[in-house]
């Protein structure tokens, strides 16, 4: 009867785990620390992905959420709730895009199809951006204000604990990488800290590569500085 119920036990599926952590901002600027984004890469094998469709909106001149992380595949729709227009566009690493200029009330969408971090801009409104954060795994999470992040349902495993911060610089995030040994139950990672020392603005410019007009064309056809 022992041996019949540890045979039972022993081909028993090994059950999910959550796995959770705090990141902490050094020399930063501001005191919140949420907007860093973690995921877990396993060391063997691809895990399947399932793409989807998210939002990242266009209200009150600004992008929200300011950092949005989504596994490979997925779409983004970018409506525009303002009453003005918008044109959304990355021309940096990761994947360049353009919507093109929409009006109030319309929504353009983009496929994000290859992993990399999407820096993103209003082609009118200098001060609008945001991060897209494309990562090749479901398993991923955005630390909240006091730096708290979790995953749930991550398969037991040995994974590659990888982060971004957008006013980190590349060494920084690499040095930071860790191997991490998931088993069933609760997983805590320790405590990590990310410096923004190092890390230097670069401004940006419109998607035709020219300086923002001193006053936006908000309401009419716009050239965008052709």
């Amino acid at each position: 009867m022992i041996f019949r119920w540890l045979t039972f036990i022993s081909v028993l599926p090994a059950m999910a785990a959550t796995v959770s952590g705090t990141v902490e901002l050094t020399d930063a600027k501001v005191k919140s620390w949420d907007g860093v984004v973690v995921w877990l890469e396993p060391l063997q094998g691809k895990p399947a992905l399932t793409p989807g469709r998210v939002i990242l909106d266009q209200k009150n001149k600004k992008f929200s959420p300011h950092v949005l992380a989504v596994p490979v595949g997925t779409t983004v729709d970018f409506p525009n709730h303002d009453p003005i227009f918008h044109n959304a566009f990355s021309n940096f690493a990761g994947q360049p895009f353009d919507t093109g200029l929409y009006a109030p009330g319309t929504s353009q969408k983009v496929t994000f199809r290859r992993e990399g971090f999407v820096r993103v801009f209003c082609n009118i409104h200098a001060n609008m951006s945001a991060v897209i954060v494309v990562v090749p795994t479901p398993y991923y999470a955005v630390s909240l204000a006091n730096g708290g992040w979790q995953m749930a349902n991550v398969p037991p495993g040995e994974y590659r604990l990888r982060l971004f911060h957008e006013r980190a610089t590349q060494e920084t995030l690499v040095r930071l990488e860790m191997k991490v040994l998931v088993s069933d139950g609760i997983l805590t990672v320790p405590r990590v800290k990310v410096s923004e020392s190092g890390y230097l603005e670069v401004p940006h410019k419109t998607k035709h590569g020219r300086e923002y007009p001193a006053k936006p064309q908000e309401n009419g056809p716009y050239i965008g500085g052709k």
